[in-house]
């Protein structure tokens, strides 16, 4: 009976897990900020415990559901307060640039010497003079910006012609407008709604991503799903 009893809690640990990741996203699978490292790892530890609590498995299932929902709040807040994801997510710290390393910034990313060298050798560049600039990603990941010497060979070096690419700017986010980059662009909010009309769009509020390539004038729009 003890046995018929696990398989089924267990499979309840399963259909539970299952369905709070499917709700969480892909976000919590890929663990991209401290809160998701901590909270996978808690409804990890929860899920075993339900799989294996013969007595009482609805507590456990109510902690995974807390946990679950509260990570869901989070995750609205910052998504719906972009000032908070400072406080909740953290914010990138810049531990090397132009030759110059940064050890206040190393100590409050609670990092010595040889750690940043070893996060630095996974990136490839076993030599500090290789790097233009580094930052502590707040999911406790690297990234690096070699300099020009040590960058990949780009057609403009082999003496090749390619088209140019250029570098947009968001003007619209989450259905806001970016005005600081309205206006670094050249353009204002009178010119983005004459932009979004032309689109078949009455206003910022339908589009989740807007961005503007000065270059070629060009306004490209992905609207909400």
């Amino acid at each position: 009976m003890d046995i018929i009893k696990v398989i089924l809690t267990a499979l309840l640990s399963v259909a539970a897990l299952f369905i709070i990741t499917k709700i969480m996203g892909h976000k919590q699978v890929a663990q991209l900020d401290f809160f998701d490292y901590v909270s996978g790892i808690t409804i990890g530890s929860i899920g075993a415990e339900l799989a294996t609590e013969l007595e009482e498995p609805y507590k456990p299932l109510i902690a995974l559901c807390v946990w679950g929902g509260a990570s869901l709040v989070l995750n609205l807040i910052a998504h719906k307060l972009p000032k908070t994801r400072k406080y909740i997510n953290g914010t990138p710290t810049i531990l090397m640039n132009d030759g110059r390393l940064y050890r206040k910034n190393l100590k409050k990313a609670k990092l010595d010497l040889s750690e940043f060298m070893l996060l630095c050798r996974e990136q490839g560049y076993f030599d500090l003079d290789e790097i233009q600039l580094a930052i502590f990603e707040h999911n406790g990941k690297i990234s690096i910006l070699p300099k020009a010497a040590s960058r990949p060979a780009t057609p403009e070096d082999l003496k090749i012609t390619a088209k140019a690419t250029h570098i947009g700017v968001e003007v619209i986010m989450d259905g806001r407008v970016m005005g600081e980059n309205l206006s670094r662009m050249g353009r204002d909010t009178n010119w983005l709604g004459k932009q979004l009309k032309a689109q078949g769009y009455k206003d910022s509020k339908e589009i989740f991503l807007g961005i503007y390539r000065k270059e070629e004038d060009k306004l490209t729009l992905y609207p909400n799903d």
